[in-house]
């Protein structure tokens, strides 16, 4: 998290020098070296420095991905955003249940690794074809770092707080079901099925919605909720009204991430690198806060700090000009 947050000079020198197709490649690339660095590394301090590159390579590649989105959108003239996040959201769930079988049948560390790196390989060379070159030159190849202003200010404020409540649910929905509701070990791992599987879904069809109503009532109604229902959910407890609230959660946030980087990416390369950068801020922090929270008094006011991000979301994208 640490590599993506300081992401940003890299991200943006090779935007501006690349373009979102190339760096997209390269970036993909990269990725999948670093991937096979983490089956080798021998000491902490090489594991923490390969966790780094693969930080930076890894944000660069998601701000490449999300420009070419929107030169994708552009040249066809189809919102396609939230499905290319819902395929995010696949490829994240496909990547657990690998893990779950390298873990279940034993399998040593380096070859899982090459195998994941191959996977990236393969996803990155085989629809390079289809990649389009973008219709303007990206700016800001010489900055090192960029605040947004303006609009893209409220945007990247949009990304904090949409990647507090994502993040924090993914890291602490389990434990919550577990520590707060009493759930078994198994049972406890249907708060994240729920909450993926319910984005997964949203997310595919969230394009239309968004021609439909539009980003900003789209991420009103969607922000509140979830929020309503995680809190709901806190007042009322049980592990089924905490399993439906969370499904509830994921389609309520599930568009996010979509309408959130396609704005930002409307503002320039660098606003969208600048955006993104504030989004895995929120990633990093928000599970850290939701801890500390709970750590004071107990997980179900961390959780309500979430609740509380998703409304905040819900008031701020009211004030951003999305269309």
């Amino acid at each position: 998290a640490l590599g993506s947050i300081f992401s940003f000079p890299v991200t943006a020198a090779a935007l501006h020098k690349l373009g979102s197709r190339g760096a997209s490649l390269l970036s993909g690339g990269l990725l999948a070296i670093a991937l096979v660095g983490f089956g080798w590394v021998p000491t902490w301090t090489l594991a923490c420095a390969v966790m780094g590159l693969y930080g930076v390579v890894a944000s660069t590649m998601d701000v490449a991905m999300n420009a070419q989105g929107v030169e994708v959108e552009r040249a066809t003239g189809v919102p396609v955003m939230s499905r290319l996040h819902a395929a995010f959201s696949l490829g994240t769930m496909a990547g657990a249940f690998f893990a779950f079988c390298v873990t279940y049948f034993s399998t040593p560390v380096l070859p899982h690794f090459v195998v994941a790196a191959l996977i990236v390989l393969a996803a990155v060379l085989l629809p390079r074809a289809g990649l389009i070159a973008d219709a303007q030159p990206i700016d800001g190849g010489t900055r090192t770092f960029a605040l947004p202003r303006g609009a893209a200010l409220l945007i990247g404020a949009m990304a904090f707080l949409g990647m507090i409540a994502e993040g924090s649910m993914v890291d602490w929905s389990t434990l919550y079901l577990k520590e707060r509701v009493g759930a078994s070990q198994h049972a406890a791992t249907l708060g994240i099925v729920s909450l993926q599987g319910a984005m997964l879904v949203a997310r595919w069809f969230g394009d239309a919605a968004r021609v439909r109503w539009g980003a900003r009532k789209l991420l009103f109604g969607g922000s509140l909720l979830a929020g309503a229902s995680l809190a709901a959910a806190l007042l009322i407890g049980g592990i089924v009204p905490a399993l439906v609230a969370f499904g509830l959660f994921g389609i309520g946030v599930a568009t996010v991430s979509p309408c959130v980087y396609a704005a930002g990416a409307r503002e320039g390369g660098v606003a969208l690198a600048a955006v993104m950068t504030l989004g895995s801020l929120g990633f990093l922090v928000g599970p850290l806060a939701i801890g500390a929270v709970a750590q004071a008094t107990n997980l179900s006011w961390g959780m309500a700090v979430v609740a509380a991000a998703a409304v905040a979301l819900a008031l701020l994208s009211r004030r951003v000009h999305w269309d």
